[in-house]
């Protein structure tokens, strides 16, 4: 892999992917194989077949195939994201920004050179140790970049310092704040309370006025009720009682005109009394 510039540290990483993909091709391969042998050994039991029978194993086949092929495929893809998830979280602890060119996926003449690893340098390289640390991603030179690499880190490092103070200093502001606003409205509630229990005591004085007035109020009509009463009795009785008296009144004067009358028929004078005015005259 000298052609790729790898040092030996990265060329075992490729080494250790390709032996990973490798014993997944020859997995689903050999899943693939399986399925021809199903066929064989659950179908082809006669000597002929029609060509429907055979339309009908061989569709049945390439679906199963068709299945396998799709879930390696995805499955290499989503392996592949997994990897490139871990070259970029380790490029990102040293403030690094990798860049893929996609079009070199295609590149005929790369991938024969990965063939021919494979075929020659891979078999060699199985024997060479590979490291049991966890691969960490390395600079690839002490040279000018990881020299300012350490000094952007170290800016960074000295902003994030100060981050941090200001960020303590507007906690402490922000608890200050808070505690003087807690007092606010605890100084608040304790006016209301005050408040509300002086207008409770005036509510309650007025209430108090208003139930005295009303009673006083209520005996004054109770009693007048009673005094009107007792006048309208008297008024009723006085009117009864007057009522019997012009009644026995009114019989005196009929008995009295009736005896006028038999004492006094109608076709007789009076006499006239002496010292009457119209005799004298």
């Amino acid at each position: 892999m000298a052609e790729f510039g790898f040092n030996e540290h990265h060329q075992n990483e490729v080494i250790n992917y390709m032996r990973f993909a490798r014993s997944k091709r020859v997995l689903r391969l050999k899943t693939i194989d399986s399925c021809f042998e199903e066929l064989k050994d659950s179908r082809l039991v006669e000597e002929t077949f029609t060509v429907d029978e055979v339309r009908e194993m061989l569709d049945g086949l390439q679906a199963v195939v068709r299945g396998e092929v799709e879930m390696e495929l995805i499955n290499t893809a989503h392996t592949n994201v997994l990897l490139l998830r871990q070259l970029f979280s380790q490029a990102e602890k040293f403030y690094l920004r990798l860049q893929s060119d996609i079009s070199e996926l295609e590149n005929r003449e790369l991938l024969e050179q990965v063939a021919e690893f494979e075929k020659t340098d891979f078999k060699t390289a199985d024997k060479i140790n590979q490291e049991t640390s966890k691969p960490k991603l390395a600079p690839l030179n002490e040279g000018g970049v990881s020299e300012l690499l350490n000094k952007e880190i170290a800016r960074l490092q000295e902003e994030n310092n100060k981050l941090k103070a200001r960020l303590r200093t507007l906690e402490s502001q922000a608890m200050s704040a808070l505690d003087e606003r807690t007092k606010a409205e605890r100084a608040l509630k304790d006016l209301q309370k005050v408040q509300g229990e002086q207008q409770f005591a005036a509510q309650s004085q007025e209430i108090n006025s208003l139930e005295n007035t009303v009673a006083a109020l209520k005996e004054d009509y109770e009693r007048s009720l009673c005094a009107n009463a007792a006048s309208q009795k008297d008024l009723q009785e006085n009117l009864i009682s007057a009522k019997h008296e012009l009644l026995r009144v009114q019989e005196q004067l009929a008995l009295a005109e009736k005896e006028l009358e038999k004492k006094f028929p109608a076709n007789c004078s009076l006499p006239q009394h002496e010292g009457d005015p119209d005799q004298e005259k």
